[in-house]
C-alpha cells in the first residue's frame, strides 16, 4: 500500500479543499464507491471475523453469545466508599472492576507524604497498604471478579496487594483475573506519571509481565494504553501508532530476555480512547488488530493464532466532556460507546455526563451504565459482526488509517525505539501540535462542539460529589496506626531485601510480594526502589 514519506504534510495538502476531515485531518469525500477500494483484496485485508488479520473482530461470533465487559471505572475517598460502589454497580448489572486511584497512589506516595496534601481521595481511591486492598475487596471473590487497576508507576505493588487478597481468600493465583495497566511508556510520552528513569522502569514492567506469565496464567499484566495518549491531544492516527509502537517494544524486550513469544503474547491487552468522530474510531479499532496480527506473526514469528489478536478495552473520551450544558454529554457518551461497539471491543467504560465537573455521582454512573445495556439489549448491533465490514467509506478509511499509523511507527523505529523517541523529545512535539492545531480549529469554528462555541446558552447544573476534607485526615490516621501496629523489623527485613534484589537480576515480584504481606506501604516500597534505580530529573519539577 502506498504512502507518503510525510503523513503530516499529506493530510496537510489534502485537508486543503473544502471537503470535510475527521479529527485527524483525513479527508472525507461525498460519496464511497468500488473505486476508492480498487486495489482492496478482501482475503488479505479483510478476512473473516475470528480469522487473520482480524480486522472483522477477534471472535467469529461476536457479541451474539456474549456481550462486552461492561467495566465501569470507579474509585474515590477511602476503600470503604470505593467497596460500597463496586457493590452498587454490580447489583446494577456491571460484569467487571475497574479501580481508579487517587493521585498520590498514582505517583506511589503516601497518604501522609507532605506531596499528598490536599489530595488524598479526590481523583480515586487512596491505597496506601494492604489493609487498603482488604477493605477494597470484602465481600468481593476473586475467584469470581475481573478487576482492571488502572495503575502505573507503582503498578507491581499494586498486583501484590491484589495477590495477598487473593491469598487470604484462599484462591488459587492461576484462577485470578483482570487487567494491569502498567504501561510506563505512555507516562513519558502523555500522562506524566513516572518515577525512575526508562530502564528500570521497564524492568519493573518485564518483570511483571515475566511473573504473571508463569504464575497468574489467566491475567493480563499489561494493558497497553493509547488512552491517556489521546487525551494529551494526539489525534486519532498518532494514537494508534503510539500504542502500537510501544507494544512493539514491549514484545521485543521480552523475547530479548530469552522468552517465547507465544510463552506471553495472548497475556498482553490494548486500551484505547473512543472520541467523537463515529466512522473514525470504528476504523482506528479494526486498523490496529489488523496492523498487529501482521507484525506479530510476520515479524515476530508467533505460532499460535492468539498471539495474533489485539484484545482491548475502550472508554469514551473524557477530554471530549463538556462541562457547559453537562447532559449533552449523555449523548456524546451514547455515540462514542456505539462506536466502541461496532468497533469490536472487548471491555467497554462509558464515562458519566458530570465528569468534567467532579467524580461521578451514583446517578450519573448508573446512567453510563445503562448507555452500555441499552445498546447491548435494545440496539440490535450484536446481532451481527462488524456490521460495517465490506463498507466502501469504513473500508477505505480503515485503510488510510493503517497507512497513516504504519508510516508514523516507520518514524519512531528512525528515531532508535520509543525510548530514543521520548529521550529527542518527539512524541510531546507531534502531541502539543496536534492539540494546539485543534484548539485553533475551535477558535475558527472549524470544530464545533454544542454548547460551547455553538449553541451556547446556560444549560444544566446537576449536583456534583464533593469530596470532604474529613477523608484525607481519617485516611492518614488509620496510616499511622498501620505503622505503630505492624510488626516494624519484618517490614524493614522485607524493603532490604527488595532493595537487594534491585541491584541483581532477579525478578522483583516475589520480594515486592512479601514486603507488601507485611504491611509494607506503596511509597516504601516505591522508595526502596528509588533508592536503587534513582529518579528521573524532570519527576516534580
Amino acid at each position: 500500500m502506498a504512502s507518503a514519506s510525510n503523513p503530516r504534510q499529506r493530510a496537510g495538502r489534502e485537508s486543503s479543499s473544502a471537503e470535510p476531515t475527521t479529527l485527524s485531518e483525513i479527508p472525507v469525500k461525498r460519496e464511497y464507491t468500488a473505486d476508492d477500494l480498487r486495489d482492496f483484496d478482501p482475503a488479505e485485508q479483510l478476512g473473516t471475523p475470528g480469522n487473520f488479520p482480524y480486522t472483522r473482530g477477534i471472535k467469529s461470533s461476536g457479541y451474539r453469545q456474549t456481550r462486552w465487559t461492561m467495566r465501569q471505572f470507579a474509585g474515590f475517598k477511602t476503600a470503604k466508599d470505593t467497596n460500597e460502589r463496586f457493590k452498587y454497580l454490580l447489583e446494577h448489572g456491571q460484569t467487571g472492576l475497574s479501580t481508579a486511584f487517587d493521585l498520590p497512589t498514582l505517583m506511589g506516595v503516601d497518604s501522609d507524604d507532605a506531596m499528598a496534601e490536599g489530595e488524598v481521595g479526590r481523583e480515586g481511591v487512596a491505597i496506601d497498604s494492604l489493609a487498603d486492598f482488604e477493605i477494597l475487596f470484602k465481600g468481593i471473590d476473586l475467584a469470581k471478579a475481573s478487576t482492571s487497576m488502572t495503575i502505573n508507576l507503582p503498578a507491581p505493588i499494586l498486583l501484590a496487594m491484589y495477590l495477598s487478597v487473593a491469598d487470604q481468600q484462599g484462591v488459587p493465583y492461576k484462577r485470578v483475573r483482570g487487567t494491569l495497566q502498567l504501561d510506563i511508556l505512555k507516562e513519558y510520552i502523555a500522562q506524566n506519571e513516572y518515577l525512575y528513569p526508562p530502564e528500570p522502569s521497564m524492568r519493573l514492567v518485564l518483570d511483571t509481565i515475566e511473573f504473571c506469565t508463569k504464575e497468574v496464567p489467566r491475567y493480563y499484566p499489561i494493558s497497553i494504553s493509547g488512552y491517556h495518549i489521546r487525551e494529551a491531544g494526539a489525534d486519532a492516527v498518532q494514537e494508534l501508532a503510539f500504542t502500537l509502537a510501544d507494544g512493539v517494544d514491549y514484545v521485543e524486550r521480552m523475547v530479548a530476555r530469552g522468552h517465547d513469544v507465544d510463552a506471553f503474547a495472548r497475556r498482553l491487552s490494548f486500551f484505547f480512547d473512543v472520541h467523537n468522530n463515529f466512522f473514525e474510531e470504528i476504523a482506528k479499532l479494526r486498523a490496529g488488530r489488523r496492523i498487529w496480527a501482521r507484525f506479530m506473526r510476520d515479524t515476530m514469528g508467533a505460532k499460535n493464532p492468539m498471539s495474533w489478536m489485539l484484545p482491548m478495552h475502550c472508554q469514551t473520551a473524557g477530554v471530549s466532556l463538556t462541562a457547559q450544558q453537562p447532559l449533552n454529554n449523555l449523548a456524546r457518551v451514547s455515540w462514542q460507546a456505539l462506536a466502541g461497539v461496532l468497533g469490536g471491543t472487548q471491555s467497554l467504560h462509558t464515562n458519566s455526563f458530570d465528569e468534567a465537573l467532579a467524580l461521578p455521582t451514583d446517578e450519573a454512573v448508573r446512567l453510563a451504565l445503562r448507555t452500555q445495556q441499552v445498546i447491548g439489549e435494545e440496539s440490535g448491533v450484536c446481532d451481527t459482526v462488524d456490521p460495517f465490514g465490506g463498507s466502501f467509506f469504513v473500508e477505505a478509511l480503515t485503510n488510510e488509517i493503517e497507512s497513516r499509523a504504519l508510516d508514523i511507527m516507520k518514524k519512531i523505529k528512525d528515531l532508535g525505539g520509543v525510548v530514543p523517541a521520548i529521550e529527542k523529545g518527539y512524541f510531546h512535539r507531534e502531541i502539543a501540535e496536534t492539540a494546539y492545531r485543534f484548539e485553533v480549529d475551535l477558535g475558527k469554528r472549524r470544530r464545533k462542539i454544542v454548547g460551547v462555541n455553538i449553541h451556547a446558552v446556560e444549560g444544566d447544573k446537576p449536583e456534583i460529589m464533593k469530596i470532604d476534607n474529613e477523608v484525607e485526615a481519617g485516611q492518614v490516621r488509620a496510616l499511622k496506626k498501620l505503622r505503630r501496629d505492624r510488626d516494624n523489623a519484618a517490614v524493614e527485613a522485607a524493603l532490604a531485601k527488595v532493595r537487594e534484589t534491585a541491584r541483581g537480576d532477579s525478578n522483583l515480584l516475589p520480594p515486592i510480594l512479601t514486603a507488601v504481606k507485611a504491611y509494607a506501604t506503596v511509597g516504601e516500597v516505591t522508595n526502596a526502589l528509588k533508592e536503587v534505580f534513582g529518579e528521573l530529573p524532570a519527576f516534580r519539577g
